[in-house]
């Protein structure tokens, strides 16, 4: 076997030349399709060949394509042209990031399962989310899209062209709302393109929303950054940031402006300790209510927390720790959604609340300065106790620390309804979580102790009144007179009965009790109640005298 001569290989190389500068010449605008890459030092085409070429694509035709001299000795920096047609094509499943609520999956051969974290999902997967609930999801270049809640999506198109960075996402939104944060375009082969009922969206690095429409609101396309290319059967049109392009009922709405940002009230604003309280500007575009959200800070797609509200204000009252962000937009009449408001806040990894033993639910007390119990949390050290008009929890009218696990209020709260919750310290101090706000009721009757008919027998009067709660003890008094001030009997007992000595003369007697806490806390005497006793003596003087007539 002889070897090439210098000669001929020359020859060999000029012909190739010739040949891939005549195919340039009639593909005339066909490099514009192409994927251009750098050298870098060290790589030869055999290398990048079978880095980024399809296997039916040897590198010589990449050497003719470039009219390359030396394929083994690539200057660096030298600018090589790939066409697309040529570079390998794999797939690319996407990936869940964070999953929120009932999601579901079902796979191309019809197979569902509940969406969970880390999941891939192949081409022909459709995604379906419950009425509170969101899902996350990333593709191969490492854009992102966030499904919100009652809505689905179909994943037409999901690869990439090897190592190159250019992805081609093809999506179907065929109900309810997604967002979407995609990454700009690697290559002339990038795509990420939505396509909804009515419109399709496509774009090459942009942050935006895209709306299903549905009964009520339009097919939206909501455009925050960049600008994205939407179409329709009647045109295309161009949407830039801050703009949103409509449509409903087969017509093209105009072109709007997105609401601006509503702003939010600092003075009203909590976030620390939970739950979350948040008032803002009430905005004349927001016919439609506003969008609440909350989503991690570093990771503005995962969606913890979401609600359409009416009214502008939110209360929020459970979040994961971490650093998160607050976001508020208006609403409109159509349904288009506007600029957010952000707020940076920071929750930290403390107490849950107590589980809540005494007072019950609703229960009515006939206490000026009830006793609130609860359960004792591991790793507590004092309780933050509150009371207040109002669920929100906005102005409360009473606020105890302690370092157990019950309190009574510090002062007598007047009759009404009232709403009380508690939350956990830590031995740092810091307060955790409260609880659900329980509602409560506050009377200013005293207690009706329901008494009993008195009962007598071999001299001894016997008085009983309804029981109270376990470990309460009863302070009665008794007296001929309705102040009470010479009682006959004044005792604090264990049990709800006293027994004293029938007196001998007849006439009214008065009575009262209170209920006493096992904490030393009395409540308010119960309303004064009369007893007629017989005289005793009357019947011995009777009896005297109709037998001196007998004699």
């Amino acid at each position: 076997m002889s070897l090439p001569t210098p000669r001929a290989l020359r020859l060999t190389t000029l012909l190739r030349i010739v040949l891939a500068a005549l195919s340039l010449a009639c593909a005339g605008s066909a490099a514009a399709q192409d994927w251009t890459y750098h050298a870098r030092p060290g790589d030869t085409l055999w290398d990048l060949g079978t880095r980024y070429l399809k296997p039916s694509i040897s590198w010589q035709e990449l050497q003719s394509y470039n009219v390359v001299a030396d394929p083994y000795r690539l200057p660096t920096g030298q600018v090589l042209r790939f066409p697309i047609a040529w570079l390998r094509v794999e797939p690319a499943p996407a990936r869940v990031l964070a999953v929120r609520g009932p999601v579901q999956v079902v796979d191309g051969n019809g197979h569902g399962q509940p969406a969970r974290q880390g999941m891939q999902l192949q081409i022909g997967s459709e995604v379906s989310t419950g009425s509170d609930a969101s899902i996350t999801l990333a593709f191969a270049d490492d854009s992102h899209l966030q499904l919100r809640e009652n809505s689905q999506l179909r994943l037409d198109q999901l690869s990439s062209y090897g190592a190159t960075g250019m992805a081609d996402t093809r999506l179907r939104l065929q109900r309810g709302r997604s967002s979407n944060r995609v990454t700009p375009a690697r290559g002339p082969a990038s795509r990420y393109i939505i396509t909804a009922p009515t419109a399709t969206s496509s774009v090459r690095g942009t942050v935006f929303r895209v709306s299903a429409g549905g009964d009520g609101p339009a097919a939206a396309t909501e455009v925050v950054q960049g600008r994205v290319q939407v179409g329709n059967p009647r045109g295309q049109r161009l949407v830039a940031a801050g703009q949103a392009a409509a449509s409903t009922a087969g017509r093209d709405l105009p072109m709007q402006a997105l609401p601006p940002a509503p702003r939010l009230e600092p003075a009203t604003l909590r976030v620390e300790p939970l739950p979350l309280l948040a008032d803002w500007q009430a905005l004349p575009e927001a016919s439609g209510g506003y969008r609440v959200e909350v989503v991690r800070a570093d990771t503005p797609e995962i969606l913890l927390f979401a609600r359409n509200v009416d009214e502008p204000r939110v209360q929020i009252d459970a979040l994961p720790p971490g650093r998160l962000r607050l976001l508020v937009r208006a609403v409109t009449a159509e349904g288009i959604e506007g600029h957010d408001a952000e707020h940076d806040f920071e929750v930290a990894d403390t107490l849950p609340p107590p589980v809540t033993l005494w007072p019950l639910h609703g229960q009515h007390l006939q206490q000026a300065r009830p006793r609130f119990e609860w359960a004792v949390v591991p790793g507590a050290s004092g309780s933050v106790l509150q009371v207040a008009r109002e669920p929100q929890f906005r102005q409360p009218l009473l606020e105890q620390a302690g370092t157990g696990n019950r309190l009574r209020a510090a002062t007598d709260l007047p009759a009404g309804d009232y709403y009380w919750r508690v939350a956990s310290r830590d031995a740092q101090g810091r307060t955790g979580a409260y609880g659900q706000p329980l509602p409560l009721h506050i009377s200013d009757t005293p207690v009706d102790p329901q008494w009993q008919s008195p009962q007598s027998a071999r001299g001894q009067l016997t008085l009983r009144w309804q029981a109270g709660l376990p470990g309460q003890r009863y302070h009665v008094q008794i007296d001929r007179r309705d102040d009470f001030s010479q009682p006959l009997l004044d005792q604090e007992l264990a049990a709800p009965e006293v027994s004293l000595k029938q007196p001998w003369r007849g006439g009214t007697l008065f009575m009262r009790v209170r209920y006493i806490d096992d904490d030393g806390y009395a409540g308010p005497y119960s309303p004064v109640q009369q007893l007629q006793l017989p005289c005793r003596l009357c019947y011995g003087a009777g009896a005297a005298a109709l037998l001196l007539l007998a004699l």
